[in-house]
């Protein structure tokens, strides 16, 4: 899914998950995450706020983490990020694809679930020399 960073002044502050994206990746239950950003997994809770209308995650530690990845690619105005589902309350957080949907479900394997049941190779061995 992509997330748009918030800005506070001239410091980002955390990012915007957006409404349809609340109702579609969290459940309700739902009170804190794990985002992973680069090497470094943090814990953001969930506000009251976030389900009612105004999904934003805010901390500290993700605030500098943007803070870093503007610096880092000086020139542009805006970052392009993208938060993709890594297990249960887990995302990672990172740069947007070019062209990426709004809605992206990414999977582990490039090969259709019938296929990995049925045990078919990536490659035919006799096709790889």
């Amino acid at each position: 899914m992509l997330v748009k960073p918030q800005c506070t002044g001239h410091r980002y502050t955390g990012i915007y998950v957006g409404v349809s994206n609340v109702r579609r990746y969290f459940p309700r239950q739902v009170s804190a995450i794990d985002l992973q950003l680069d090497h470094l997994r943090i814990r953001c809770g969930l506000t009251p706020e976030f389900w009612q209308g105004t999904p934003e995650i805010r901390d500290p530690r993700l605030s500098d983490w943007l803070e870093l990845k503007r610096l880092q690619g000086a020139g542009r105005d805006t970052l392009s990020l993208a938060m993709t589902p890594s297990g249960e309350d887990t995302f990672i957080l990172g740069p947007a694809l070019p062209n990426e949907p709004t809605h992206t479900r990414r999977t582990t394997s490039p090969l259709p679930m019938d296929a990995r049941k049925a045990g078919i190779p990536l490659a035919s061995p006799a096709l790889s020399n």
